[in-house]
């Protein structure tokens, strides 16, 4: 799934802890936002492998979830909202398309990387690829949710949110060619230091 989905699943993972403990609203909110595009920072670096730990983020998760529970302050509960965020970013990565270029082509067999058994999990593409219209749809009806439950600048987040969804959306399967003239641009020295798939195809 796009970022922007990971996002807004993380915010709505926060809503629980919002009705629970409403003082400390923002930080889970926030803490969601963060935790659902915490694993994508490794995008051009080891994407989906790198800060992708979909075993151990779901182990401590437990324990955090549980201390915020007993301890219901803004650090436990960010703490616990940041976690399942990544937990479930990672998860849920699986279930989209491999890390080729072109991802609609189904060419790869790895979705995100399991470093408990050092392995590769496979994609299930039941979100065929990252921007997809069956993507956007679920940023859309969870931004639509989120915007009904949220406010102040919360609503401009998500509103911000789904707008970069529905863009990503429009242009994802331009993207791949537009890169590949860039990077034809680029130096010879400078190619090296890009993701493989950019210069392969393959992720």
């Amino acid at each position: 799934m796009m970022l922007p989905t990971h996002a807004l699943v993380g915010m709505v993972l926060a809503l629980p802890f919002v009705l629970v403990a409403p003082d400390a609203a923002s930080h889970a909110l926030l803490a969601g936002f963060a935790g659902g595009i915490l694993p994508d920072l490794d995008l051009y670096s080891g994407h989906r492998k790198s800060l992708h730990y979909p075993v151990y983020y779901s182990l401590f998760a437990v324990p955090a979830v549980l201390a915020a529970v007993v301890i219901q302050g803004p650090v436990t509960i960010g703490a616990a909202v940041l976690l399942l965020g990544a937990a479930v970013h990672c998860l849920t990565d699986s279930l989209g398309g491999g890390l080729e270029l072109r991802p609609w082509e189904g060419t790869s067999d790895r979705a995100v990387y399991n470093h408990y058994s050092e392995r590769w999990i496979r994609p299930r593409r039941w979100v065929r690829y990252d921007g997809a219209p069956e993507d956007f749809m679920a940023s859309a009806v969870l931004g639509g949710f989120l915007f009904t439950v949220v406010d102040g600048p919360f609503q401009a987040i998500v509103a911000l949110a789904v707008l970069v969804a529905g863009t990503y959306t429009v242009v994802r399967r331009l993207l791949p060619s537009i890169a590949t003239a860039i990077i034809a641009l680029l130096p010879p020295h400078v190619q090296p230091l890009l993701p493989a798939r950019y210069l392969e195809g393959e992720g």
